[in-house]
């Protein structure tokens, strides 16, 4: 089993920064690409950015150098520094990893981190 745990949403003035985090602990070989979603209300889940192993980075076209995706390989940690934030931000953002286990590769969600931006 592999868990992904998230911390670090809240509510964050329009201007202001968050950096989210997610651990992943359990049953885990090695992990391939981490990253984060997000979901706003009566919208799709869409990506914000994810980070290989490697540490090769891609971003939404909306993040437009606000937000920064790191990973601590040693800790199976993915952050999110997200900087200038706007009311377009406000979401459950949501970690991912893709996983792989003794029964091979699979991807894991967080349980999702609410965001929210006051103007």
């Amino acid at each position: 089993q592999v868990q992904l745990v998230e911390s670090g949403g809240g509510l964050v003035q329009a201007g202001g920064s968050l950096r989210l985090s997610c651990a992943a602990s359990g049953s885990i070989i090695s992990i391939n690409v981490m990253g984060w979603y997000r979901q706003a209300p009566g919208k799709q889940r869409e990506l914000v950015a994810s980070i290989s192993s490697g540490g090769s980075t891609n971003y939404a076209d909306f993040v437009e150098g606000r937000f920064t995706v790191s990973r601590d390989n040693a800790k199976n940690t993915v952050y999110l520094q997200m900087n200038s934030l706007k009311s377009e931000d406000i979401a459950v953002y949501y970690c991912y990893a893709r996983v792989r286990t003794m029964t091979g590769y699979s991807n894991y969600w967080g349980q999702g981190t609410q965001v929210t931006v006051s103007s």
